[in-house]
């Protein structure tokens, strides 16, 4: 009898330690399954940042690229304005002349600018029109003050150089005569 209560201990601490284990191993697991879930949460959110990341670099890329192609033509449009202004002051010499000749030649340096204009309308350039306008440092520079009492103080009275606009950009800034 000794024998067979020493043997059903032994079963008892077997089937206990078998049970100790299995209650460890269970535990281990739900420990494990804990850590590769948040493992598996922490790269869900890892990716989703990356995804984000990606969209706003995409946004930022195409803004900047509409920008670039927008204003790429500054460097062109700021050189033809020399040709514009010339234009305009052979318009104005030849305005006083009454010679045929100088009708005609008047006449073609006038479809010549309206040419120019249209081309550079076409690229997005356009001119300023500050006459009467109030003096607004951003669009125009003064280059001369005169008294003139029929027009309240800082209205642009004349304008020595056009100013010009790429798209919503200043290209150039219109020189002018302001009253004060």
């Amino acid at each position: 009898m000794k024998k067979d209560k020493k043997e059903q201990y032994q079963k008892n601490e077997t089937v206990e330690n078998v049970e100790n284990m299995v209650d460890i191993d269970e535990e281990n697991k739900t420990n494990e399954i804990e850590e590769l879930k948040a493992e598996n949460n922490k790269l869900k959110d890892d990716y989703l940042r990356a995804c984000a990341e990606l969209e706003n670099t995409k946004k930022r890329c195409a803004v900047e690229i509409e920008k670039t192609s927008k204003y790429a033509l500054s460097s062109f449009a700021k050189e033809i304005l020399s040709v514009a202004d010339n234009l305009h002051r052979a318009l104005d010499a030849a305005e006083n002349l009454t010679d045929l000749e100088c009708e005609q030649l008047k006449k073609g340096v006038e479809l010549t600018e309206s040419e120019l204009t249209k081309v550079l309308a076409k690229f997005g350039v356009v001119k300023m029109e500050p006459m009467g306008q109030i003096f607004n440092p951003a669009f125009h520079r003064v280059v001369q003050e005169i008294e003139d009492k029929s027009k309240p103080a800082g209205t642009i009275v004349a304008e020595l150089q056009t100013g010009y606009m790429l798209n919503d950009r200043i290209l150039r800034e219109a020189m002018v005569v302001v009253s004060k």
